[in-house]
């Protein structure tokens, strides 16, 4: 593994539709679950995985729940029998903070504040939206979550988060945890977010500032990336899917204001 031969392998995954991905609210670190959707998404991922004959032996994931189920499914459905050292789960990966706006529609706040500005906030890279306050609904929600116990102090938990902000968090994670077990010859998953996996994506890449914010990563459809030694990217992303279904995939998640089920 590493060598011109025979680089190294990552594979990336963001987790399956969540509940609030199927209604189209701000979730961030609220810890929800897949929709009947993403259960779906999750299983096809994981048949994608065992398919493509990629030997995954670590795996990291975020400590919330949209992602492990995710994470769980693709431990059973592609046989991974790794052990628990083998499975990491860090706060670090979890999905940017949206601040105020969590539990928001999005399509309300659109009428509310205007596409631009919605859209500013959700793909810009150094504009974050205004900070939770204490009062708000779900300051209390993701303060006590059962998730985060023992794992991150409530000092730790954003108020809000620019996708500048979240990248200064998973990038040092991701150098000082996934890059030596790369680097060790183990062929990486990680299954996170749609923003968290945008940062990784962006150091994998080496791709702008301005570039990043216009890329989107589908729910539920893995890509991979071979890694020279130095672990520069070998060619493009790869998905496993056919590309009238990540380009479906990609539309979807890009769309702020859906139309009808």
């Amino acid at each position: 593994m590493g060598s011109e031969s025979e680089p190294y392998t990552v594979v990336l995954l963001r987790h399956g539709e969540s509940e609030w991905n199927n209604d189209n609210r701000f979730c961030g670190w609220v810890d929800v679950g897949l929709s009947p959707l993403g259960q779906e998404e999750a299983t096809i991922a994981a048949e994608a995985i065992a398919a493509s004959g990629i030997k995954i032996n670590m795996v990291y994931t975020s400590l919330l729940k949209r992602a492990n189920i995710t994470m769980e499914n693709i431990l059973q459905v592609a046989n991974l029998n790794l052990s628990r050292d083998n499975v990491i789960r860090d706060w670090r990966l979890n999905e940017r903070h949206y601040g105020a706006l969590t539990g928001l529609n999005k399509a309300d706040c659109v009428q509310k504040f205007g596409a631009e500005q919605v859209q500013t906030w959700r793909r810009s890279y150094n504009v974050p939206p205004a900070p939770m306050e204490d009062s708000h609904p779900y300051y209390k929600v993701i303060a006590n979550q059962p998730a985060f116990a023992g794992s991150i102090t409530a000092a730790q938990i954003p108020r809000t988060e620019s996708l500048a902000d979240l990248i200064n968090r998973t990038i040092p994670f991701w150098k000082s945890e996934v890059e030596p077990n790369i680097l060790a010859g183990r062929t990486v998953l990680v299954v996170a977010h749609g923003t968290s996996l945008r940062g990784i994506v962006k150091h994998i890449e080496n791709i702008s500032d301005e570039a990043i914010c216009k890329i989107d990563l589908p729910n539920g459809i893995p890509f991979v990336y071979q890694l020279d030694k130095n672990l520069k990217h070998i060619g493009p992303r790869k998905f496993l899917a056919d590309p009238d279904t990540v380009r479906k995939a990609v539309a979807k998640v890009a769309n702020i204001v859906p139309g009808p089920k």
